[in-house]
C-alpha cells in the first residue's frame, strides 16, 4: 500500500527476514517483539497512527496515549485476507488496496492460463518441517487458499479445514499420508534443513510417489506461511517457476 512503517515489532523467534521482504525494511526501527511492543521506543518515534492487534489489548490506554491506535483481530494465517483490509482501512487506502487485490487476482488468472488442464488430475502436498515435526498444510492455510485459488487439487488428508490451517504432526512411519502428485516441502531455519536431509535417507520417504517421479521441491517456508501479498506474489513465482517453467 506504499507506506513504509517507521518501526515494527518482531516475532520475538525468527531473526533472519523472508526473502520477499528483502530490501524493504531498511530504515525500520525494532520496537520489541509482537507481544511485548517497548513503549518507550515508540514514544521517540512519535508515529502519526499505531497498528497492531488484540493481543496487546491491554496495553491499548497506554498506546493511543502515545498516537491514534488502531488494534486488528488476527488469526493468524487464516485471516490474511480481513488483515490486509483492516490494515487498509486504517490507513485509508482502500483504493489502494482493491488495486493491489486486482493485482493478485490477475496473476491468479494468469497461472490458471498457463497451467491448463495440466494438473487437473494431479493433487499438489504442501509440509513444513518444524525440527523434527513434519505437518502438512490445510485448505484454509495461507498457502493453502492461494493454492486453492488456482484450482489445484490437494491430497484427502489435507483438503481439510482446521483450526489452525494446520493437520496433525505427521509420523516418519506414516508419510504416504503427505504424498502426492507435487510434493512443496519447506523449512525455517539450517536446523530444519538437516533434518530433512535426514528425512530423505529413510526407506519410507523414498517410496513416495512424488520422490520416485522427482516432483519434489524445496521453497521458503518464510515465505509460504508469509501471510500478506507480498508473500502471495512469492508463492505464485514459485507455482510458475515449478509447475509451469519447469520440465
Amino acid at each position: 500500500m506504499d507506506v513504509k512503517p517507521i518501526g515494527s515489532t518482531s516475532d520475538g523467534w525468527q531473526d533472519n527476514l523472508p526473502g520477499y521482504l528483502k530490501n524493504k525494511t531498511e530504515g525500520i526501527q525494532k520496537i520489541g517483539t509482537q507481544y511485548e511492543p517497548n513503549l518507550e521506543r515508540i514514544l521517540r518515534l512519535k508515529p502519526d497512527l499505531i497498528l497492531g492487534w488484540e493481543n496487546v489489548k491491554a496495553i491499548y490506554p497506554r498506546l493511543s496515549q502515545i498516537s491514534p491506535t488502531a488494534l486488528g483481530k488476527w488469526k493468524g494465517s487464516l485471516s490474511w485476507r480481513e488483515h490486509f483490509n483492516f490494515v487498509a482501512e486504517a490507513l485509508g487506502k482502500k483504493e489502494v488496496a482493491e488495486q493491489a487485490w486486482n493485482h493478485y487476482y490477475q496473476r491468479i488468472e494468469k497461472l490458471k492460463i498457463a497451467l491448463g488442464n495440466q494438473y487437473k488430475d494431479k493433487t499438489i502436498s504442501v509440509i513444513h518441517i518444524y525440527g523434527w515435526d513434519i505437518m502438512s498444510t490445510a485448505k484454509n492455510s495461507f498457502s493453502g487458499s492461494i493454492l486453492n485459488d488456482v484450482g489445484l487439487q490437494r491430497p484427502k488428508t489435507q483438503n481439510v479445514i482446521t483450526p489452525s490451517g494446520l493437520t496433525k504432526n505427521i509420523s516418519e512411519e506414516k508419510l504416504e499420508e503427505l504424498d502426492a502428485d507435487i510434493l512443496f516441502v519447506t523449512t525455517f531455519n539450517d536446523s530444519d534443513k538437516a533434518n530433512f536431509e535426514q528425512l530423505q535417507q529413510k526407506p519410507l520417504w523414498k517410496r513416495l510417489k512424488a520422490f520416485q517421479q522427482r516432483h519434489i521441491y524445496f521453497v521458503d517456508g518464510l515465505s509460504w506461511v508469509g501471510s500478506n501479498l507480498i508473500a502471495a506474489d512469492a508463492v505464485i513465482d514459485d507455482l510458475f517457476k515449478y509447475l509451469v517453467n519447469t520440465p
